[in-house]
């Protein structure tokens, strides 16, 4: 468990599951991220979640703001797929209603600073798509830099779909730690 000023970067737990399904079914927050989730799709990603934090001790962590306890996300670490394999991911996913008051960035540089002092990774990458400027906003603003060269298509998408081409953002291991 991550504990910041606003937030706890913690496991998934079941009550995360309707406000995890709300969250699915916005279309701005999935605009640049894929269909509507099921709440089926919400389970299998809870339990996916927590079996990768058991086998690796770190996940996307389920996002809590401490003022209400109130899920409003997630944030953390996922080990790449391809093609990004081998590599360590940050990333996040915010409820529309927590945009804008800087929860992402405070949950993502604590998830970075966890990463630094847990992992023995060179970098951490961060992935979208080009149209997603918010994202990629953030990802500026803590220090990772678009990967020349690090384009790629998702497998997920065919070509000429809105989320096929992805770019690569990244961030080198701080020489302090």
């Amino acid at each position: 468990m991550i504990v910041t000023d606003r937030l706890v970067l913690r496991r998934w737990r079941r009550d995360d599951i309707l406000p995890f399904h709300a969250m699915g079914q916005d279309q701005e927050v999935m605009r640049y991220l894929g269909p509507p989730m099921s709440i089926e799709e919400c389970v299998r990603v809870r339990r996916r979640m927590n079996a990768i934090h058991g086998n690796r001790g770190h996940s996307f962590w389920a996002l809590e703001r401490r003022a209400d306890n109130a899920f409003i996300g997630f944030c953390g670490l996922m080990p790449g797929t391809p093609p990004i394999d081998g590599q360590v991911e940050v990333g996040w996913r915010l409820a529309r209603g927590a945009w804008g008051q800087g929860l992402a960035g405070e949950a993502a540089r604590a998830t970075l600073k966890w990463a630094w002092e847990h992992l023995s990774v060179p970098a951490i990458v961060a992935v979208t798509v080009p149209a997603n400027r918010r994202s990629r906003a953030l990802m500026e603003r803590l220090g990772m830099e678009r990967l020349r060269g690090g384009d790629f298509g998702h497998p997920d998408h065919a070509a000429g779909h809105p989320l096929h081409h992805q770019i690569r953002y990244a961030i080198a291991r701080p020489a302090h730690v």
